[in-house]
């Protein structure tokens, strides 16, 4: 592929994602505006979760403890990680796989949306639970710290072996 095409393509990739921080923030606003801050982050969660767990499958083939495999598999997954996500293996053994993602275009289009503060560590963790419906579904165990003011980056996920099958 030519440089000017994948230039376009992560371009493409930035766009589609910054439409989906849209919709999940213009989701939350509505809900909110109906029937309250916690209902709204309540049920954007739950939604957001079973959009996790939709695409666990991909990793479940490395469950419960295969935590190289799934270091693997999921940079692999992540498309166009390096220039959109910017993922740094903290710590890949055997008790914990640790990445810290130093970019989020999620994130990237509710700074540019004009969120900031408490609205957007609300937006970061909401749109966080994606990875626990993903790596719950698969079989993992996992903690994610999502984005708080004054902290560099983005997520950093911590991921362990799941209950055994």
């Amino acid at each position: 592929m030519s440089t000017e095409n994948e230039t376009r393509l992560i371009e493409q990739l930035r766009g589609a994602l910054k439409s989906r921080a849209l919709v999940y923030a213009a989701m939350y606003e509505e809900i909110a505006a109906e029937f309250g801050a916690d209902k709204a982050r309540e049920i954007c969660k739950r939604a957001i979760y079973k959009r996790g767990e939709a695409i666990a499958a991909v990793f479940a083939p490395h469950a419960p403890a295969d935590l190289a495999g799934l270091k693997q598999t999921f940079l692999n997954f992540i498309p166009q990680g390096e220039q959109l996500f910017a993922p740094e293996v903290v710590q890949c053994n055997a008790q914990e796989l640790e990445i810290q993602f130093h970019r989020c275009p999620l994130k990237e289009a509710w700074q540019e949306a004009g969120y900031e503060g408490a609205t957007l560590e609300n937006l970061c963790d909401i749109g966080g639970v994606v990875d626990y419906g993903t790596f719950e579904k698969a079989g993992f165990s996992i903690r994610s710290e999502t984005w708080r003011s004054g902290r560099e980056g983005c997520c950093r996920l911590h991921i362990t072996p799941g209950p055994a099958a």
